[in-house]
């Protein structure tokens, strides 16, 4: 008998929703280029309009959404054009970000649990205005950002604030900031598409095209919708508080084996743990939970493929000897109490034949 998989890897990209699935299909029946004068162009038009005013009431935001292929695009989009000459990024952030935010863009410090060092943004801070980078959640360790003191600070410095809620969105409230970066294959919807929410867009240099003149392309309509239909669904933050449980019991079962959880003592989402075991690499790790049947990572999808140590825990300061054991799961509104006792059970064999050996 084949034994079923278990995927905990959902931060990565978790399943398309049914809802996402049937919004996609009839999408498909508006097959007209939305910029079309014509008729069914009109259509096509209309339909992407309205999705995008469900996207931002299932968001709880009152200004401008630019379409994007994803959450990559959104930030490069904002770190090329928002107005500000200087950029903070810190230190913690996705890969894409200080990528698209520049080798001379300054890097703002973190504690051990991943947050900013509220004293050295505000050193940073002094001077021309500037574009900060932070992320809502971080997307290895799941540790939510003091996103509104930063924002007040960069508010009162006359800068702007990009948050990257890639891991937030669609789960938990996003923050209040200038510019949002958000991803559809994270919360249910299809991969490919996504957004820039922009609370003004006279602070972003317009490209001309579509989006209002701020993004070139034919927009995705399929996409879009089904992106829309996968936030209206509420389905990934209706489960929220399951999440917690199954963290808190994913959490527990680690410690009782002898492992280690990072960054326990900071606010997280409950959709992210990260675990490790102190003296096994996670390439052994990563190796026996696949043959056992479980779908982990090493931490974020766009890096863990090179297995290299994590910039974001050498930031926190993470022992060496935990970093390269760590490990990111990630839940969705299909993991099960069952899922995280099977794991906590392999885990707790791993650990013990370390032990043994």
């Amino acid at each position: 008998m084949t034994r079923r998989r278990i995927y905990l890897d959902h931060a990565a990209t978790t399943p398309v929703l049914p809802e996402a699935q049937q919004a996609m299909a009839g999408a498909l029946t508006l097959w007209a280029n939305p910029s079309s004068p014509h008729g069914e162009g009109r259509a096509a038009k209309a339909a992407l309009e309205r999705a995008r005013a469900t996207i931002a009431e299932a968001l709880g935001w009152r200004h401008d959404i630019l379409f994007t292929s994803g959450a990559s695009e959104a930030v490069g989009i904002a770190a090329a054009r928002a107005l500000p000459k200087r950029r903070l990024v810190g230190a913690t952030e996705h890969d894409v970000v200080p990528y698209h935010m520049g080798e001379s863009a300054t890097v703002l410090p973190v504690d051990t649990n991943g947050l900013i060092d509220l004293d050295a943004l505000d050193r940073a801070l002094a001077g021309e205005p500037a574009l900060v980078a932070v992320q809502h959640v971080n997307n290895e360790t799941g540790v939510i950002q003091q996103i509104a003191a930063i924002a007040e600070r960069v508010r009162e410095a006359g800068g702007l604030l990009l948050a990257d809620c890639a891991q937030s969105a669609g789960k938990i409230a996003i923050p209040h900031a200038d510019f949002i970066a958000i991803s559809a294959h994270k919360f249910g919807g299809p991969p490919g598409i996504g957004a820039l929410l922009v609370k003004d867009l006279t602070t972003l240099t317009p490209s001309g095209g579509q989006e209002k003149g701020y993004r070139r392309g034919t927009q995705n309509l399929p996409g879009v919708m089904g992106m829309a239909a996968a936030l209206a669904s509420g389905a990934h933050r209706d489960v929220m508080p399951l999440m917690k449980a199954l963290q808190e019991r994913l959490e527990a079962g680690v410690l009782s084996a002898g492992g280690t959880v990072i960054a326990a003592e900071a606010e997280r989402i409950p959709a992210i743990s990260a675990i490790a075991l102190d003296g096994t690499s996670r390439d052994s790790l990563l190796i026996q939970l696949d043959l056992a049947g479980f779908a982990v990572s090493a931490g974020s999808a766009c890096a863990s493929g090179k297995m290299k140590a994590s910039r974001v825990l050498s930031a926190m300061g993470v022992p060496a000897a935990i970093a390269d054991g760590a490990l990111r799961l990630s839940f969705g509104p299909q993991t099960t109490k069952t899922d995280i006792d099977a794991f906590v059970s392999a885990f707790a064999a791993i650990a013990e034949r370390r032990r043994a050996a």
